[in-house]
Protein backbone atom coordinates (compact mmCIF):
# COMPACT_ATOMS: atom_id res chain seq x y z
CA UNK A 1 0.00 0.00 0.00
CA UNK A 2 1.45 3.69 -0.97
CA UNK A 3 0.83 6.34 0.75
CA UNK A 4 1.09 10.37 0.05
CA UNK A 5 1.84 12.52 3.45
CA UNK A 6 1.56 16.61 2.57
CA UNK A 7 2.66 18.47 5.79
CA UNK A 8 5.22 21.40 5.97
CA UNK A 9 6.40 20.84 9.04
CA UNK A 10 9.20 18.91 8.70
CA UNK A 11 9.75 16.82 11.92
CA UNK A 12 6.11 15.92 11.44
CA UNK A 13 5.85 14.24 8.25
CA UNK A 14 8.98 12.46 9.10
CA UNK A 15 6.97 11.31 12.25
CA UNK A 16 4.01 10.10 10.24
CA UNK A 17 6.24 9.25 7.62
CA UNK A 18 8.21 6.54 9.56
CA UNK A 19 5.51 5.39 11.53
CA UNK A 20 3.88 4.55 8.03
CA UNK A 21 7.06 2.86 6.77
CA UNK A 22 7.31 0.91 10.34
CA UNK A 23 3.36 -0.42 9.71
CA UNK A 24 4.45 -1.85 6.07
CA UNK A 25 3.58 1.46 3.72
CA UNK A 26 5.63 2.65 0.95
CA UNK A 27 5.41 6.65 1.87
CA UNK A 28 5.47 9.35 -0.59
CA UNK A 29 6.51 12.89 1.13
CA UNK A 30 5.65 16.52 -0.11
CA UNK A 31 5.88 19.67 1.36
CA UNK A 32 3.73 22.25 0.16
CA UNK A 33 0.75 22.62 -1.75
CA UNK A 34 1.82 22.63 -4.70
CA UNK A 35 4.15 19.59 -4.74
CA UNK A 36 1.12 17.49 -3.18
CA UNK A 37 -0.91 18.32 -5.19
CA UNK A 38 1.23 17.14 -8.50
CA UNK A 39 1.74 14.47 -6.89
CA UNK A 40 -1.57 13.42 -6.33
CA UNK A 41 -3.05 14.24 -9.49
CA UNK A 42 -0.10 12.08 -11.43
CA UNK A 43 0.72 8.74 -9.08
CA UNK A 44 -1.91 6.14 -7.75
CA UNK A 45 -2.01 6.76 -3.71
CA UNK A 46 -4.25 3.90 -1.52
CA UNK A 47 -4.52 7.26 0.96
CA UNK A 48 -3.10 10.79 1.19
CA UNK A 49 -2.45 12.28 4.33
CA UNK A 50 -3.10 15.77 3.94
CA UNK A 51 -2.48 19.14 6.14
CA UNK A 52 -4.82 21.89 5.86
CA UNK A 53 -2.62 24.80 6.73
CA UNK A 54 0.37 24.53 3.46
CA UNK A 55 2.18 27.48 2.10
CA UNK A 56 2.19 27.58 -1.68
CA UNK A 57 -1.63 26.21 -2.03
CA UNK A 58 -3.67 25.29 1.21
CA UNK A 59 -4.90 22.03 1.14
CA UNK A 60 -8.62 22.56 0.96
CA UNK A 61 -7.70 23.91 -2.68
CA UNK A 62 -5.83 20.95 -3.20
CA UNK A 63 -8.18 18.54 -2.15
CA UNK A 64 -10.87 20.18 -4.45
CA UNK A 65 -8.83 20.56 -7.11
CA UNK A 66 -8.33 16.48 -6.74
CA UNK A 67 -11.96 16.08 -6.67
CA UNK A 68 -12.61 17.86 -9.45
CA UNK A 69 -10.20 16.52 -11.48
CA UNK A 70 -12.09 13.15 -9.92
CA UNK A 71 -9.47 11.98 -8.10
CA UNK A 72 -11.35 9.39 -5.42
CA UNK A 73 -8.30 8.80 -3.35
CA UNK A 74 -9.02 8.56 0.25
CA UNK A 75 -7.80 11.76 2.05
CA UNK A 76 -6.99 12.32 5.73
CA UNK A 77 -6.74 15.74 6.32
CA UNK A 78 -4.63 17.02 9.21
CA UNK A 79 -5.50 20.79 10.90
CA UNK A 80 -4.29 22.56 13.86
CA UNK A 81 -7.61 24.72 13.53
CA UNK A 82 -10.26 24.18 16.41
CA UNK A 83 -13.03 25.60 14.79
CA UNK A 84 -15.67 23.33 13.64
CA UNK A 85 -16.16 25.41 9.99
CA UNK A 86 -12.99 24.51 9.00
CA UNK A 87 -13.29 20.73 9.75
CA UNK A 88 -16.94 21.43 8.00
CA UNK A 89 -14.63 22.87 5.21
CA UNK A 90 -12.56 19.94 4.87
CA UNK A 91 -15.27 17.58 4.24
CA UNK A 92 -17.36 19.70 1.91
CA UNK A 93 -14.00 19.71 0.17
CA UNK A 94 -14.28 16.07 -0.53
CA UNK A 95 -11.75 14.92 2.52
CA UNK A 96 -12.90 11.21 4.13
CA UNK A 97 -11.94 11.54 7.37
CA UNK A 98 -10.04 14.56 9.67
CA UNK A 99 -7.74 14.43 12.73
CA UNK A 100 -7.22 17.72 14.82
CA UNK A 101 -3.81 18.44 15.91
CA UNK A 102 -1.98 17.61 18.66
CA UNK A 103 -2.66 13.79 17.64
CA UNK A 104 -0.95 10.37 18.37
CA UNK A 105 0.29 8.88 15.81
CA UNK A 106 -1.48 5.62 16.54
CA UNK A 107 -4.72 7.37 15.96
CA UNK A 108 -3.90 8.55 12.59
CA UNK A 109 -2.49 5.04 11.46
CA UNK A 110 -5.93 3.61 12.65
CA UNK A 111 -7.73 5.84 10.26
CA UNK A 112 -5.70 4.96 7.56
CA UNK A 113 -6.53 1.85 7.52
CA UNK A 114 -10.02 1.99 7.99
CA UNK A 115 -10.34 4.23 4.88
CA UNK A 116 -7.82 1.88 2.74
CA UNK A 117 -10.61 -0.95 3.74
CA UNK A 118 -13.69 0.85 3.45
CA UNK A 119 -12.34 2.07 -0.14
CA UNK A 120 -11.67 -1.32 -0.69
CA UNK A 121 -14.78 -2.76 0.50
CA UNK A 122 -13.99 -4.33 3.65
CA UNK A 123 -15.24 -3.94 6.97
CA UNK A 124 -13.45 -5.21 9.62
CA UNK A 125 -9.29 -5.06 9.98
CA UNK A 126 -8.97 -8.80 9.46
CA UNK A 127 -8.96 -9.77 5.64
CA UNK A 128 -9.37 -14.18 5.10
CA UNK A 129 -8.93 -15.58 1.99
CA UNK A 130 -9.36 -19.19 2.20
CA UNK A 131 -6.99 -20.16 4.98
CA UNK A 132 -4.94 -17.17 4.24
CA UNK A 133 -5.83 -14.15 7.06
CA UNK A 134 -3.98 -10.36 6.97
CA UNK A 135 -4.24 -9.01 10.05
CA UNK A 136 -3.93 -4.76 8.90
CA UNK A 137 -3.70 -3.95 12.72
CA UNK A 138 -0.74 -6.26 13.70
CA UNK A 139 0.58 -5.92 10.00
CA UNK A 140 0.73 -10.05 10.34
CA UNK A 141 -0.49 -12.89 7.53
CA UNK A 142 -1.39 -16.25 8.75
CA UNK A 143 -2.05 -19.52 6.93
CA UNK A 144 -4.33 -22.19 8.49
CA UNK A 145 -3.25 -19.94 12.19
CA UNK A 146 0.47 -20.22 11.89
CA UNK A 147 2.26 -16.87 11.39
CA UNK A 148 4.08 -16.51 7.97
CA UNK A 149 7.53 -15.35 8.05
CA UNK A 150 7.18 -12.54 4.75
CA UNK A 151 9.79 -10.22 3.62
CA UNK A 152 8.56 -6.59 3.38
CA UNK A 153 7.72 -6.39 -0.19
CA UNK A 154 5.81 -9.95 -0.14
CA UNK A 155 3.66 -8.50 2.79
CA UNK A 156 3.19 -5.38 0.48
CA UNK A 157 1.99 -7.92 -2.38
CA UNK A 158 -0.44 -10.14 -0.18
CA UNK A 159 -1.66 -7.07 0.79
CA UNK A 160 -2.61 -5.32 -1.89
CA UNK A 161 -4.09 -8.94 -3.33
CA UNK A 162 -6.33 -8.94 -0.54
CA UNK A 163 -8.08 -5.72 0.05
CA UNK A 164 -8.63 -5.97 -4.09
CA UNK A 165 -9.61 -10.07 -3.41
CA UNK A 166 -11.49 -11.61 -6.90
CA UNK A 167 -10.24 -9.19 -8.78
CA UNK A 168 -7.64 -8.98 -11.40
CA UNK A 169 -4.45 -6.78 -10.71
CA UNK A 170 -2.19 -5.71 -13.82
CA UNK A 171 1.74 -5.85 -13.31
CA UNK A 172 1.85 -2.41 -13.39
CA UNK A 173 -0.53 -1.33 -10.55
CA UNK A 174 1.20 -3.39 -8.34
CA UNK A 175 4.62 -1.81 -8.74
CA UNK A 176 2.66 1.37 -8.76
CA UNK A 177 1.29 0.58 -5.04
CA UNK A 178 4.21 -1.41 -4.09
CA UNK A 179 7.32 0.99 -4.53
CA UNK A 180 7.59 4.85 -3.79
CA UNK A 181 8.52 7.34 -6.86
CA UNK A 182 12.37 6.97 -6.59
CA UNK A 183 12.20 3.46 -7.05
CA UNK A 184 13.43 2.07 -9.73
CA UNK A 185 10.71 0.31 -10.75
CA UNK A 186 11.06 -3.08 -12.83
CA UNK A 187 7.68 -5.27 -13.32
CA UNK A 188 9.53 -8.16 -13.54
CA UNK A 189 10.27 -8.50 -10.21
CA UNK A 190 6.35 -8.93 -9.35
CA UNK A 191 6.22 -12.30 -11.00
CA UNK A 192 9.67 -13.23 -8.31
CA UNK A 193 7.80 -11.87 -5.63
CA UNK A 194 4.28 -13.89 -6.76
CA UNK A 195 6.64 -16.92 -7.15
CA UNK A 196 7.97 -16.84 -3.57
CA UNK A 197 4.06 -15.96 -2.34
CA UNK A 198 2.67 -18.88 -3.84
CA UNK A 199 5.49 -21.36 -1.85
CA UNK A 200 3.87 -19.73 1.42
CA UNK A 201 0.49 -19.66 0.98
CA UNK A 202 -0.37 -21.96 -1.76
CA UNK A 203 0.59 -22.32 -5.46
CA UNK A 204 -3.78 -22.28 -5.76
CA UNK A 205 -4.29 -18.98 -4.00
CA UNK A 206 -2.72 -16.57 -6.36
CA UNK A 207 -4.24 -17.03 -10.60
CA UNK A 208 -2.54 -15.74 -13.17
CA UNK A 209 -5.02 -14.26 -15.69
CA UNK A 210 -3.02 -14.53 -19.13
CA UNK A 211 -2.16 -11.06 -20.55
CA UNK A 212 -3.87 -9.21 -17.44
CA UNK A 213 -2.13 -9.68 -14.28
CA UNK A 214 -2.94 -11.24 -11.17
CA UNK A 215 -5.96 -12.38 -9.14
CA UNK A 216 -6.56 -13.40 -5.05
CA UNK A 217 -9.37 -15.60 -4.51
CA UNK A 218 -10.08 -18.92 -2.60
CA UNK A 219 -9.99 -22.07 -4.14
CA UNK A 220 -13.55 -22.34 -6.23
CA UNK A 221 -14.78 -18.67 -5.49
CA UNK A 222 -16.63 -16.86 -8.12
CA UNK A 223 -14.24 -13.31 -9.94
CA UNK A 224 -15.88 -10.17 -7.92
CA UNK A 225 -18.36 -8.91 -10.44
CA UNK A 226 -16.01 -6.21 -11.59
CA UNK A 227 -12.68 -6.21 -13.35
CA UNK A 228 -9.07 -4.89 -12.84
CA UNK A 229 -8.48 -1.55 -13.07
CA UNK A 230 -6.38 -0.43 -15.66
Amino acid sequence: MRILVVEDDATLNRQLTDALKEAGYVVDQAFDGEEGHYLGDTEPYDAVILDIGLPEMDGITVLEKWRAAARSTPVLILTARDRWSDKVAGIDAGADDYVTKPFHVEEVLARIRALIRRAAGHATSELVCGNVRLDTKGSKASVNGITLKLTSHEFRLLSYLMHHMGQVVSRTELVEHMYDQDFDRDSNTIEVFVGRLRKKIGNDMIETVRGLGYRMQAPGAAPAAKGGRP
